[in-house]
């Protein structure tokens, strides 16, 4: 059996195993292996994440002991669920039917052995302490760990301060009650550097991180570089920093803007990624200086396990597409939405890109794409047969989609430099309507070039592999079924759409998580997650990493609402959708409720 490779780095928590030949098996099958939170809990060298990087696989000769009986000596036993240590501890498992045993040496020649059954997965490290492995098995049904995180908006004000914080300690106790394993919080752009450039006020989350974190609930905190108002569940109005939107009144550009020139002050046009017009910064160097920012004030979280993810806002939403359509604007679902590339900034991209393709006079957006709330056959572009499928409608949308896909390219860079080894994602809208259509044309009017034919969103998963980067993506609440009873002019397919970016992501090997897109009270609601969450006939027992639930309300708190809540949290967490499938309690998936 070869030794597997364990390295650590002294400036961060990050242990990385790394495997030089194959070491462990279930049964000769693939098995798969992530990143887990931890709450190491004891007097020895905190660590707060394992990475794991690679696939291992063994033959069934490789086993250790043909009596399927392991002895653990001298050695650190942490149970995965309660992250419970004890020392000095001898164990002896038995199995009947050994689908996974492991054995190997540490450095200084202390042999491990690590061992599960069909109900039952620990791990076990050496009597060295500074030396921290695991190995994870997924096989059919999957545990998966819930972070709920999700208050009303508003729980910190413009000022910075945190409102009514009694309150919100009962309604996290609430929450810690259902077995919920922490909180999503929005750190608001427009709240923290609202006067003045990189003068940062962070008081306001401190209090409530440390309100979090004592009642031992972790965070995953976003990046949020847009306004919030105006989009479903948003009933308070935080605008882009005062400092900003004053340069936007001299310079409108700096803001995506559609063809009747309507400006939308949600977010930044990526047109001004690398253009000094923010008083002598560019808009990446914004964000990477509040990312930084962040990072610096609030260390203590980040070196004790608190901050278990950061997710990094990439536009309208906190998502990663144009603001295709806006209610400010009269969108109405299912509407089409409208190109968002009329800024100055953009527009020079586009002539410069259609000059170097040797057809300068490409350097135009669409003439007859209809407008906000139009269907597809009713515009010339995006109709069966439309200019969408022409020589310049292919040059024009591979330019759009690249634009969003460079974005993000940019940001999530300087994301890893300012967050070093903790986890980072991302979220992707799930723009479900005219899914069924030859176009689909709302995900093209929002940057995602996926029309019938084309994988839209293989690049854009390439791109959050290229920096590490996890998915989280909307709607995998939603049921075809209901959208067509409901809209059946939409011709949407949430299904559909949700199968195919999970599979894109799986098929790249990155880690996916998801959330709801609408309030979710109903139990066929939260089957339709929980079929996401764990697909029943995936062959490799691919299943997500994360749900957050949007969001937070009295309504969520009050029964029967709370009730059927508390049951999905407890089928997330390890109760089986198929009795007949294995089942291995480890906490591998995170739940998130969703506040500002």
């Amino acid at each position: 059996m070869a030794m597997p490779c364990l390295t650590s780095t002294a400036t961060t928590s990050m242990l990385k195993c790394a495997f030089p030949s194959p070491n462990v098996l279930p049964l000769g099958q693939p098995f798969s292996v992530v990143k887990f939170a931890t709450g190491y809990r004891s007097s020895l060298k905190k660590l707060n994440f394992v990475d794991f990087s690679s696939r291992v696989s063994a033959e069934s000769s490789d086993f250790a002991d043909s009596s399927n009986q392991i002895n653990l000596n001298s050695s650190l036993l942490f149970d995965l669920l309660g992250v419970t240590c004890y020392n000095d501890l001898t164990l002896s498992l038995t199995c009947s039917k050994p689908f996974l045993v492991g054995c190997g040496h540490f450095p200084g020649g202390a042999r491990f052995y690590w061992h599960a059954t069909c109900s039952c997965i620990r791990y076990v490290t050496s009597e060295f302490p500074d030396v921290f492995f695991l190995l994870a098995l997924f096989l059919k049904t999957l545990l998966i760990s819930i972070v709920a995180s999700c208050f009303f908006l508003g729980i910190i004000n413009m000022e910075c301060e945190l409102v009514d914080p009694d309150g919100l300690s009962d309604q996290l106790r609430m929450l810690k009650s259902v077995n919920v394993d922490g909180v999503m919080v929005d750190t608001w752009w427009g709240i923290v550097e609202a006067n003045s450039p990189q003068r940062y006020d962070w008081k306001g989350y401190k209090k409530l991180f440390e309100i979090v974190r004592d009642l031992d609930l972790k965070l995953q905190v976003v990046m949020s570089f847009h306004e919030c108002g105006g989009n479903v569940g948003d009933d308070v109005h935080i605008p882009l920093p005062k400092w900003v939107t004053e340069i936007g009144q001299q310079n409108p550009d700096i803001y995506f803007t559609d063809r009747d020139g309507r400006r939308n002050p949600e977010s930044l046009t990526w047109g001004i990624d690398k253009e000094r017009v923010l008083k002598g910064r560019t808009a990446i160097e914004v964000y990477f200086e509040y990312m930084r920012s962040f990072r610096v004030e609030f260390d203590e979280f980040f070196e004790d396990g608190s901050i278990t993810e950061i997710e990094i806002g990439l536009g309208a939403c906190g998502e990663l597409r144009y603001p295709s359509y806006p209610a400010q604007h009269g969108w109405e679902y299912p509407g089409i939405g409208e190109f968002q590339c009329y800024d100055k900034y953009l527009t020079k991209s586009l002539q410069k890109a259609a000059e170097v393709r040797g057809h300068s006079f490409w350097g135009r957006a669409p003439d007859h794409s209809g407008s906000y709330n139009s269907q597809p056959q009713d515009t010339n572009f995006f109709c069966d047969g439309g200019d969408y499928d022409s020589a310049y409608g292919r040059f024009f949308l591979n330019w759009y989609s690249q634009t969003l896909i460079d974005h993000g390219d940019r940001v999530l860079a300087l994301a890893n430099l300012a967050f070093e080894d903790t986890p980072i994602s991302v979220k992707l809208s799930g723009i479900h309507w005219w899914y069924k259509t030859a176009s689909h044309a709302a995900e093209l009017t929002a940057g995602f070039y996926n029309r019938s034919n084309r994988d839209g969103y293989g690049p854009i998963v390439l791109m959050l592999k290229k920096h590490n980067t996890a998915l989280n993506f909307t709607c995998v609440e939603l049921r075809t079924l209901d959208q067509e009873e409901g809209f059946p002019e939409a011709m949407a397919d949430p299904e559909g759409l949700v199968w195919q970016v999970l599979n894109a992501a799986w098929d790249a090997d990155i880690l996916v998580a998801s959330e709801n897109a609408l309030p979710c009270y109903d139990r066929q609601g939260y089957n339709k997650i929980l079929e996401h969450a764990k697909p029943r006939n995936d062959p490799d027992g691919r299943h997500l990493s994360a749900f957050t639930y949007l969001r937070l309300n009295e309504a969520l708190l009050h029964e029967p609402n709370l009730k059927e809540f508390q049951l999905f949290v407890k089928r997330m967490h390890g109760t089986s959708l198929f009795p007949s499938l294995y089942q291995l309690p480890f906490a591998t998936f995170y739940y998130f409720v969703d506040f500002a």
